[in-house]
């Protein structure tokens, strides 16, 4: 695996090396028309002496263009220079009589409408200047090698050549360090990183330039962190509260089997004892099952089976469960906005911890009333259902309201009055985030409500 440093330099290099390779085929392009351009230019003018000279003076002798060569600090390379008649199809004259033949396998390729023309042939630049007279007309047709300009061409692509080597060693070495000093705030992240452990969870990375990219990973890893530390605060709670709750049926168990022992009794005694601890054994299993839900909902949640579950009937099956197990409970539902559409009464859940969310309510309504009734009612409007569970149970402090969904959290009023453990309503709040739902607690002197409200599948 290539690390983040190494395909940054890999990245950089490339992408600089494309932009001078670019920049040096423009050079070398650009450069190479200029040359073609100032040779075209020379080849112009000595095809303009040469009409002069011809036709405007009446010298044909080529020593007068010979002695203006002389003139010339940079001759032109195998120059030649044809003048043709297209009326007798014949060539006046030429600098170089072996080469006319060259010359007259342009002519066909010349154009009479244009005045100039510019042509390449292989190595040779050629222009041909087409003149009008009275004995007709004439082509004056000069060509040659700028082997100046193509030694000029060579030289500046090999320095091109080697200055693009150089330039990519250069980016190497350069980016390889660039990326070492772009990366060091990583690495300085990652060492910080290193050193946080579940003793010292409390430590957040720290980062100067907090409004950078890094410094928006930084923040986002330390609200990582301030998640991790509340989650084992909270397991280091929830595992001593556990073990309380389990510690003192279990120490009382214990306790009255050793009691029992010590010498024998009549029957009776023993009858008070083995109630006693099926009572003590009942409370362990009841926290047992509200530990084994409290687990569920919170690990299975994304693997909970979904069905259209009708609330109303689940009401009622709900009020008949409790009333079997508690004979002395009363359960008064009431449905104050009963929709006409059936759809409004249906909810896509999880139909056993929608059960257990309504078990848990009902049961502590009945449980903290003084007259074991808890008053449900029922309503619904807009695809949204909601369920109000009062009993005129003591009224609970306004300080303990934010924290009676957590787990083991028991106000001492309710905790006097009533034997529970105190898992019930972190269940309840479980169920209710997991079926996108919302809770409230409304508690006065006249007893508390607990309103769930839940979408419909209206609303989904």
């Amino acid at each position: 695996m290539i690390n983040i440093r190494t395909r940054i330099t890999y990245q950089f290099v490339v992408l600089v090396t494309l932009i001078l390779l670019l920049f040096s085929l423009g050079v070398y392009f650009f450069s190479k028309l200029y040359l073609e351009k100032r040779f075209f230019k020379r080849l112009q003018d000595r095809a303009i002496t040469t009409t002069t000279l011809l036709f405007d003076l009446k010298q044909t002798d080529s020593t007068v263009l010979r002695v203006i060569d002389a003139g010339d600090q940079k001759p032109l390379l195998y120059e030649n220079i044809s003048v043709y008649n297209d009326k007798s199809k014949e060539v006046l004259f030429s600098t170089n009589i072996a080469n006319t033949q060259f010359h007259q396998q342009l002519i066909p390729q010349l154009d009479s409408t244009q005045q100039t023309v510019f042509l390449n042939r292989n190595e040779y630049q050629i222009v041909a200047i087409h003149l009008k007279s009275n004995n007709g007309s004439n082509w004056v047709i000069v060509s040659g090698v700028d082997q100046t300009g193509q030694e000029a061409l060579d030289d500046l692509k090999k320095i091109l050549i080697v200055m693009i080597l150089a330039a990519i060693l250069l980016l190497g070495i350069s980016g390889w360090f660039f990326a070492d000093r772009a990366l060091a705030p990583m690495s300085g992240i990652v060492q910080q990183v290193n050193t946080i452990f579940p003793a010292n969870v409390q430590k957040r990375v720290e980062h100067p330039n907090r409004s950078d990219e890094i410094g928006v990973l930084v923040a986002t890893f330390n609200q990582l962190l301030d998640r991790i530390e509340q989650a084992l605060k909270t397991q280091k709670i929830f595992i001593a509260n556990v073990s309380h709750e389990l510690k003192n049926p279990l120490t009382k168990i214990n306790s009255q089997i050793d009691v029992a022992l010590l010498q024998k009794r009549n029957p009776e005694v023993y009858e008070r004892t083995l109630q006693s601890l099926q009572e003590d054994t009942r409370l362990l299993t009841q926290l047992t099952n509200a530990l084994l839900e409290l687990a569920n909902t919170s690990i299975q949640a994304n693997d909970m089976q979904v069905e259209p579950v009708r609330m109303d009937e689940l009401l009622w099956e709900t009020k008949k469960q409790v009333q079997e197990w508690h004979d002395d409970y009363q359960i008064e539902l009431t449905f104050t906005n009963f929709p006409d559409n059936e759809e409004d009464l249906i909810i896509h859940g999880n139909r056993a911890s929608l059960s257990v969310l309504l078990l848990n309510l009902i049961d502590n309504a009945c449980k903290f009333s003084p007259t074991k009734t808890a008053k449900v009612d029922f309503s619904s409007e807009a695809g949204t259902m909601t369920i109000a569970v009062f009993n005129e149970g003591p009224q609970i402090p306004k300080t303990d309201l934010p924290y009676i969904f957590q787990p083991f959290f028991r106000s001492n009023k309710t905790a006097q009055s009533s034997k529970g453990h105190g898992v019930g309503l972190a269940v309840v709040l479980q169920v209710v985030q997991i079926h996108k739902g919302d809770i409230q607690v409304q508690s006065t002197h006249q007893g508390t409500t607990f309103t769930l409200t839940l979408p419909s599948s209206l609303s989904a």
